[in-house]
């Protein structure tokens, strides 16, 4: 890797970087030595001009991301990190005879800041989420192919969205049709990564959908914010007696029915609706045993963290009113800047408002796909609740 600049830190300011935290923010930043651009390879060093590591340069916030501590990076840093994330994933049995889809790297938790993989049956979707990871999106790909071999027929790089420039998705390898069929723990899904959202299927649910089957078994099922019928599929498949799906967006829910009807069941099972989530909650009074409440992201900076709250408080409410006496509900946030505490916080306040009597049963996270470096708590990203309402 060509080293372009020194980034020297204030004194004191080294501290998170030496227990491996990957990100230099740049209010800790001394001197620049040289003039990067976005994307640069810079070396950051403390007061005393001891090297801490390399990474990635980016005007902002965040101003360097780490992607080698203390040693130079070579030639075959992708190849070497890709490598080490998919052995996690096959030591922790994520990737088996009836799993194809996972992702194979997590930003940070893999050591790749600002890098995001997920593995559709044969096929890679890229995401870049720093200039730098955009600018070595070939190594990248390089890294990818030699990890997953004659396993890999199609990289499309994805990161149109996910940039402050403008740039274009493309296939790196190949091209494969979609909608594409993938397989989570036996469930076939289709899965749209050029028109979907985020990489085309939502791959942090996947314990979470096989939790809420063991517990679908005879019950009426309403999953909300159900983006294309992942935790419909696993409740019918448990011998779910309904089904009802619910999302704002016509194409989700065109997606779900084709979802249903891949994994063999009609629609006198299963009903899907495209409304908002509230309106389809009015007038529902006890109709449901069992309730999926996986809202996108209300919050995904800071200053929108109050305003958030209040949805996440009316939206747990809502559902806490209308389902049956002794029912379930499994309720989430995937917004990074609202806290496991905060986020329970705001379900009990949320109770408290419904006037019903919950319990707790369970607590959720992210699956061992979307590990969480120990030096980087923030990775931790999805939260979730199983309650029990009498």
């Amino acid at each position: 890797m060509n080293i372009q600049a020194k980034v020297y830190l204030k004194k004191g300011r080294e501290a998170s970087a030496k227990r491996f935290h990957p990100w230099i923010f740049s209010g800790a930043i001394q001197s620049v030595e040289g003039n990067p651009s976005d994307g640069d390879w810079v070396e950051v060093r403390d007061a005393q001009k001891k090297t801490i590591g390399f990474g990635h340069y980016q005007k902002g916030t965040i101003a360097v991301r780490l992607l080698s501590f203390s040693e130079a990076p070579t030639e075959s840093l992708y190849h070497d990190k890709i490598a080490s994330a998919l052995r996690q994933r096959v030591q922790a049995n994520v990737v088996s005879d009836f799993t194809n889809c996972y992702r194979l790297v997590h930003g940070e938790g893999d050591g790749l800041p600002g890098l995001i993989v997920d593995v559709y049956n044969g096929v890679a979707v890229m995401q870049a989420h720093s200039t730098g990871m955009h600018r070595d999106r070939q190594r990248v790909a390089d890294g990818i192919k030699t990890a997953l071999g004659e396993n890999l027929h199609s990289i499309y790089y994805k990161s149109q969205g996910t940039l402050p420039d403008k740039v274009d998705n493309e296939y790196l390898l190949g091209m494969s049709a979609v909608p594409h069929v993938a397989m989570e723990h036996g469930h076939k899904f289709y899965v749209d990564w050029e028109e979907g959202q985020k990489t085309g299927f939502f791959l942090d649910q996947r314990e979470n959908r096989k939790l809420l089957g063991e517990m679908s078994a005879g019950k009426k099922v309403l999953n909300t914010f159900c983006y294309t019928g992942g935790f419909s599929v696993y409740a019918l498949q448990a011998g779910a007696a309904l089904v009802h799906s619910v999302d704002a967006s016509e194409k989700a829910i065109a997606l779900t029915r084709k979802n249903i009807a891949l994994n063999g069941f009609d629609f006198n099972q299963h009903e899907s609706t495209a409304a908002d989530t509230f309106d389809f909650l009015k007038e529902k009074k006890e109709a449901y045993d069992l309730i999926i409440l996986d809202p996108p992201a209300f919050a995904k900076h800071k200053d929108a963290r109050h305003q958030a709250m209040k949805g996440y408080q009316r939206l747990n409410a809502e559902a806490m009113r209308v389902i049956k006496p002794g029912g379930i509900i499994f309720t989430f946030s995937c917004s990074q800047v609202v806290d496991r505490q905060l986020f329970y916080d705001t379900v009990v306040s949320s109770a408290i408002q419904a006037g019903r009597a919950i319990k707790v049963l369970d607590r959720l996270s992210q699956p061992a796909d979307h590990p969480v470096s120990i030096y980087h708590p923030e990775g931790e990203y999805l939260k979730g609740l199983v309650l029990y309402v009498e």
